[in-house]
């Protein structure tokens, strides 16, 4: 029998390439515009625990401290091409404390 690939992904805070099942997603949801093609809303970004929410993904490890080196080297805002506030990485971390 055919041996499946794992699916291997990149940790963004310690650079580590790991099977994504050992890792959460953090996504940015897509942004809402309207008929002319203009941003409404921004994306919302927060950790997907089920890896099912739909828009543009990172990966992080479950380790708080690849979290906060992720946070401090500003690499989620480099992978999601905005500016991330304060509120919502202290409300991803706490999500991921939560979650250990």
């Amino acid at each position: 029998m055919k041996q499946r690939k794992i699916p291997m992904r990149k940790c963004t805070g310690c650079n580590e390439m790991k099977p994504k099942s050992e890792l959460i997603r953090v996504v940015k949801a897509p942004d809402k515009v309207n008929e002319q093609g203009e941003v409404i809303e921004k994306g919302e970004i927060s950790l997907d625990l089920t890896s099912k929410k739909p828009g543009r993904g990172a990966y992080i490890c479950k380790d708080i401290n690849c979290f906060l080196s992720a946070r401090k080297a500003k690499r989620f805002e480099r992978a999601f091409s905005t500016q991330i506030p304060s509120s919502v990485y202290d409300s991803m971390e706490e999500e991921l404390t939560k979650s250990e």
